[in-house]
């Protein structure tokens, strides 16, 4: 697999995307005198700056390990995610203060769209739902925390066409403050999908660790292996979409050192092997009879 053929398709694909998109959603809620459209069409053109943020966080994580940066780059990816969130929660607010405006301030600028804007949101949820599956397929492959962002802000795009066209809908059949109203439910569901990236985000620079399933299977894996009596200590933490293991094991005690060394060898090659995403496995050795 290719990685950076894959990234830069992603990147091209999701920039021109969102652009023609955000175009012809504008136009269609302009001509159409639908403010639900205008923002979600706001809401496309903010998926723009969400891939170019995506594509360089996960181009400057995946460079070498240098002298000042030992262990990796990973973080970056996740400072990519974190800013796609806030950027996801300013357009979400952004739509929703405009939805209270019309709705409270501003009643009189409420108008009938006419079928074009209802059109665009049929289109937009076909298209944006494409795109959410086609990012999140390879960002899945690539197991890019960013990318999955960035899947997530094309489905939250055609969440809020839903919400348009549900508002356009009732507002053609007699209800045209619905159309304010739909703004108000897409900010809702923007903010939702905000909220998840960015704590996904914090999550992984905190060094959280990985979970009791994620563990417990690692600690079968582990206690499987040939020369393996116990194990005394396992930490997990992450480490952006990578993964640091802390370890001590308990080996018997009659053995000679270098053959103790060669089990933590076998164990470290082994555990690599079988879960991709794990960088480094620091272990320790312990005496069977000696507990810490």
């Amino acid at each position: 697999m290719d990685e950076a053929k894959i990234v830069n398709r992603l990147s091209r694909i999701g920039i021109f995307g969102n652009v023609l998109l955000a175009a012809f959603k504008l136009l269609a809620g302009l001509l159409g005198h639908s403010g639900a459209m205008v923002s979600d069409a706001v809401h496309s053109l903010s998926d723009v700056f969400a891939t170019l943020i995506a594509w360089i966080g996960v181009r400057l994580s995946r460079q070498k390990e240098d002298a000042e940066h030992p262990y990796g780059h990973e973080r970056l990816e996740c400072v990519a995610s974190l800013l796609l969130g806030l950027i996801l929660a300013g357009t979400g607010l952004g739509i929703g203060w405009s939805g209270l405006g019309k709705l409270f301030w501003d009643r009189g600028s409420i108008e009938v769209p006419t079928m074009l804007p209802l059109l665009a949101a049929l289109v937009s949820i076909a298209v944006k739902e494409g795109m959410f599956q086609y990012t999140m397929h390879y960002a899945k492959k690539l197991d890019s925390a960013a990318f999955k962002a960035d899947a997530w802000h094309h489905r939250s795009d055609a969440f809020s066409s839903i919400g348009s066209f549900l508002g356009i809908g009732m507002a053609k059949l007699g209800f045209p403050f619905m159309d304010p109203v739909a703004s108000l439910l897409i900010c809702a569901l923007i903010l939702k999908v905000a909220f998840d990236i960015s704590r996904d985000a914090v999550n992984k620079m905190l060094d959280t660790s990985c979970g009791n399933a994620f563990e417990q299977r690692l600690s079968g894996f582990i206690c499987a292996q040939s020369g393996v009596e116990r194990i005394d200590l396992l930490h997990t933490r992450q480490f952006g979409n990578r993964i640091y293991v802390d370890l001590e094991i308990a080996v018997k005690a009659n053995i000679s050192l270098i053959d103790a060394h060669r089990i933590a060898e076998r164990v470290h090659s082994a555990v690599e092997r079988e879960f991709p995403n794990v960088k480094h496995v620091m272990i320790h050795v312990n005496p069977l009879e000696e507990r810490p």
